[in-house]
C-alpha cells in the first residue's frame, strides 16, 4: 500500500513539474522567452502566432542584405528584432536578438530600461569596446551585448575612439541604449 501511494505521489509530482509554462518574457543565456539558440526562422510564425511578424528581405547597395525580422504585439508595440545567421534561409538559426520591450528581463531583472550598475552588479563585464558614438559592453555569462550612448560618459571620453574605456569608467547611472543577445552556432 505504501509503495502504491509513493508511486502515485512521484508520478503526480512529475506531471505537475512537466506542466510548468515558460515565461514568455524571460531572458537567459540560450533563450529569449520562447526563442532559443536552436530556433530556426521557419519556427518563428508558430512561436509568435498571436503577434505580428514583419520581415525586411531587401538588399541595399550600401548596407548589404537586411534580413531582420521584427516582432510586434497586436497592439503595435515592438517586442524584438531577430537577425538570422543566413539571410533568406528558412532553416537558418537566429544569430542575434535585439530586445525592444522592457517586459523582457533576465532572472536578475535586467531589461532594456536598466542602468549600467544594474548590469555590472549582476554580471561580469568581459569587455568594453569604444565605438564612434557609443560603447559596447559584453556580458558573456548571458551572451549579451549592451550599447551605452557616449553621452552617458564623462565629457573627456566621448570623442576619442582610440581611448581604452574600462567598465570602471562607465557611470553607474548610464542607461542602456540597446540590448542584444548573440548566439553563435558552429
Amino acid at each position: 500500500m505504501k509503495k502504491i501511494f509513493l508511486s502515485i505521489s512521484i508520478l503526480s509530482l512529475l506531471f505537475a513539474s512537466c506542466t510548468k509554462e515558460q515565461n514568455p518574457f524571460l531572458i537567459g543565456k540560450n533563450h529569449v522567452g520562447l526563442l532559443t539558440d536552436s530556433t530556426q526562422v521557419r519556427d518563428i510564425a508558430k512561436i509568435f502566432s498571436n503577434d505580428s511578424i514583419v520581415t525586411n528581405n531587401s538588399a541595399n547597395a550600401f548596407m548589404g542584405p537586411n534580413d531582420d525580422i521584427e516582432i510586434y504585439e497586436k497592439g503595435g508595440n515592438k517586442l524584438l528584432i531577430l537577425t538570422p545567421a543566413i539571410p533568406n534561409d528558412s532553416t537558418s538559426y537566429i544569430r542575434s536578438v535585439r530586445i525592444m520591450d522592457p517586459r523582457y528581463k533576465t532572472k536578475e531583472n535586467i531589461t532594456v530600461s536598466s542602468t549600467f550598475k544594474d548590469v555590472s552588479d549582476n554580471y561580469k563585464i568581459n569587455k568594453v569596446d569604444n565605438m564612434l558614438g557609443s560603447v559596447i559592453v559584453y556580458a558573456k555569462e548571458i551572451n549579451a551585448m549592451l550599447t551605452i550612448d557616449k553621452k552617458e560618459l564623462p565629457a573627456n571620453m566621448r570623442f576619442d575612439t582610440s581611448l581604452k574605456i574600462e567598465a570602471i569608467h562607465i557611470p553607474d547611472n548610464a542607461k542602456i541604449k540597446y540590448f542584444f543577445l548573440n548566439w553563435n552556432k558552429s
